[in-house]
């Protein structure tokens, strides 16, 4: 009788808990929460003034006494107590907006986590998860949640190869009867990419820009591909100069960026052809007919299935909102107790 209360109360969580950005997906309501994974505190105190949004729009303007601080790096938590209280925030918002209760319930979550994890790196993440207030904590990998949130059906005994381009990581898998089959976890992601086009610009141009600068030039004009003699897009990018310290506004064409971004680019696109050529010869069948699914906000990046296509020879397609996919896959494994139990992550789980 309790716990039948309990969960008409309480909202169960799919979570996909990114280096870049935290997602929140609820049953019947999709995802209600898109926030930077961001907190804006005291430096000393440690007392948090700030998170998600508001905080990111802190990066580079905060005065000597906050930090902003991205409390993940490289897809696993780099500051446990930053990413229990952004957590319990989110948390705690989700029921807030949702209905009046007199006292907050314990939610069960699945919170993704890269494949790449290791036992302790995922004990980090579900002990957040459970001192942000959450009664039950599931792991998923990401790449399994991805080709769920995809409408792929991973308990078939077809291989599925999805890849993740997240902000921390980039996570490969070769799926077959709700299992990974193989699986890879590369360090090259998003962030890399702002960093190595923050580093082009310095380089090429002496102009020194912030990270939020980096990012949206990447999504504005950033390409992996250049298909025919389409005229190049170009973007004003302004920072400041190297040389004397002031302003300086350059307009930067497309071109420059994808060669900013080739060798992370390259790195991702040779490590999914080197999966391939480790996947065994019946998955291998399966793949050629159903193409490379792409997912995560990576995904987006002009050009990049035709990139992969030119390289590997296998067709690459991108998910529909494919920075959804991974929490639309942890909300789905919440209504579906026989597929969370048969891809849960079992080490560290209570």
């Amino acid at each position: 009788m309790l716990d039948s209360l309990i969960n008409f109360f309480a909202y169960d969580l799919g979570i996909d808990l990114g280096t870049a950005n935290t997602r929140i997906f609820i049953k019947d309501k999709g995802v209600v929460i898109r926030e930077p994974s961001v907190v804006a505190r005291h430096k000393k105190s440690k007392e948090i003034v700030a998170f998600g949004t508001e905080a990111r729009k802190m990066i580079g303007r905060t005065p000597a006494n906050l930090e902003v601080v991205r409390p993940l790096k490289d897809g696993v938590i780099a500051d446990f107590d930053a990413t229990s209280a952004m957590l319990t925030y989110y948390i705690r918002k989700v029921h807030e907006t949702g209905r009046f209760i007199p006292r907050l319930p314990k939610p069960r979550v699945v919170i993704s986590i890269p494949s790449g994890a290791t036992e302790v790196e995922r004990k980090a993440v579900q002990d957040a998860a459970l001192t942000a207030g959450a009664r039950k904590a599931y792991l998923v990998e990401k790449p399994m949640a991805a080709a769920i949130g995809a409408n792929l059906d991973v308990l078939n005994s077809a291989g599925i190869l999805v890849v993740d381009i997240g902000g921390g990581t980039t996570d490969l898998a070769l799926i077959s009867l709700g299992g990974i089959v193989q699986g890879k976890s590369l360090r090259q992601s998003g962030d890399r990419m702002n960093e190595v086009l923050a580093n082009f610009l310095r380089l090429k141009y002496s102009l020194l820009v912030g990270e939020v600068t980096a990012e949206e030039t990447k999504m504005e004009i950033g390409s992996a591909y250049l298909a025919g003699k389409s005229e190049e897009k170009k973007m004003v990018v302004r920072g400041r100069s190297l040389e004397n310290g002031m302003p300086v506004s350059l307009k930067i064409e497309a071109g420059e960026v994808r060669e900013a971004l080739s060798p992370i680019i390259n790195q991702i696109v040779m490590a999914i052809a080197n999966l391939i050529e480790e996947t065994p010869p019946e998955l291998l069948g399966d793949i050629t007919q159903t193409g490379i699914c792409l997912c995560g906000g990576g995904a987006k990046l002009t050009g990049l299935d035709r990139f992969i296509f030119e390289t590997t020879k296998i067709s690459a397609w991108v998910a529909e909102k494919p920075e959804d996919c991974v929490v639309k896959g942890c909300g789905k494994l919440l209504e579906n107790e026989r597929l969370l139990k048969k891809v849960k992550v079992t080490g560290g789980l209570k």
